[in-house]
């Protein structure tokens, strides 16, 4: 087993009505918030108006920033920072999915400073403090609500790019179930997609870690289990619930803690699709995924075995690589490029080449430019 340090400051709040401690949670940092959204949806199902008593119970005076797209883009950040500035924000209330909550740690990290976000992830300079982060998620997915991991677009660099620093860890988080009932079939299979690729991402990391392993291993079980009844009835609470802290758990560190960390290839060929593309970010990684366990086939055939035998009580890596792809269909998540339509050679040849451009690929299991055609290749097959 690795050496490691766990360490997450995020105070989790989790249940029915846990929206009611969001006031007295952030009047604890001042009087001014920076608020922001996704395109709406949180008006029409009751959550913005949950929220916003919230802060008038306790005096915090706020701006909003609303619109926020599905794959996160440096320019919401960038205008939602001056916004803030202007207004001098305290904090910042992020209402909304993972792509909300991401921009949020984006915002928080660059309002104190004076420098643009992309400064921070193209690494042109550090991070040195930022302002507080509360979330309302409203999608079980991305796990960003209690870790400190951030993901955002650059269309004008041509990058998809993830920031890692603790100063990003949200100070509290707020997870209602209920909160989750709106959200579609589509886009929880696509959450449910999320929370299994993090659990992988994990198992492919470096070290020894058995403990680790059963944690992975029975967060994907909870998804395998849970994920197509939910589908099925998506206002069922203890479903939603379910999924909802599978999600957290599958990315909150604690999956990582024995090994050198995980391999994030498969995300990083995902975030090509959606740049490109503006594809799902779980559509992207149901294709990626089976693709990258057929390449990496011989190299880790013990470790994919384990995995199956565990999960599907089969024998082989092939099998265990069936049974995810079934499972995937299961959830009627993409798991071939043709199954999005992107299977033609223009786009192939684009994606290629971004992926090149980009230089996609795994924090351990690194990749040469033929190794991204081989895996293209796999996808489309």
């Amino acid at each position: 087993m690795e050496n490691f340090t766990y360490y997450n400051p995020t105070k989790l709040h989790f249940g029915r009505d846990v929206v009611s401690d969001l006031g007295q949670s952030a009047v604890q940092y001042g009087r001014k918030a920076l608020l922001i959204y996704g395109k709406g949806s949180i008006k029409e199902n009751g959550i913005y108006d949950q929220v916003v008593q919230q802060l008038k119970n306790h005096d915090i005076d706020f701006i909003e920033y609303s619109g926020i797209k599905s794959n996160p883009v440096v320019d919401d950040v960038d205008a939602a920072v001056e916004k803030a500035r202007a207004f001098k924000a305290d904090m910042v209330i992020a209402v909304g999915g993972g792509s909300v909550v991401d921009s949020g740690k984006a915002m928080a990290l660059t309002i104190p400073s004076e420098l643009n976000a992309w400064d921070f992830y193209s690494k042109k300079a550090k991070p040195k403090q930022s302002l507080p982060l509360l979330t309302v998620l409203t999608l079980a997915a991305t796990g960003t609500e209690m870790n400190p991991v951030a993901v955002l677009q650059n269309h004008e660099t041509g990058q998809k790019l993830g920031l890692v620093n603790p100063l990003m860890y949200p100070a509290h988080s707020f997870l209602d179930p209920e909160n989750t009932f709106t959200v579609n079939r589509k886009y929880t299979a696509y959450g449910i997609a999320d929370l299994v690729a993090h659990s992988l991402e994990a198992y492919f990391g470096v070290g020894d870690a058995s403990l680790s392993d059963k944690i992975v291993t029975s967060i994907i079980r909870e998804a395998i289990d849970y994920g197509p009844p939910l589908l099925d009835n998506l206002k069922n609470y203890d479903l939603r619930a379910k999924i909802m802290y599978a999600a957290t758990l599958a990315l909150n560190g604690l999956t990582n803690n024995g090994r050198v960390s995980g391999d994030w290839g498969v995300h990083a060929l995902g975030h090509e699709m959606s740049l490109l593309f503006d594809v799902p970010h779980g559509a992207s990684l149901t294709i990626a995924y089976p693709a990258w366990l057929k390449f990496h086939k011989d190299r880790l055939n013990d470790r994919i075995a384990e995995l199956g035998k565990e999960l599907f009580d089969v024998d082989t890596a092939d099998a265990t690589i069936q049974e995810l792809e079934r499972f995937f269909n299961k959830i009627e998540t993409p798991i071939r490029l043709s199954d999005i339509d992107l299977n033609n050679k223009s786009n192939k040849d684009e994606l290629l080449n971004s992926m090149n451009k980009n230089q996609a690929q795994g924090i351990h299991h690194k990749l040469t430019d033929e190794d991204r055609a081989e895996l293209l290749r796999l996808m489309a097959d």
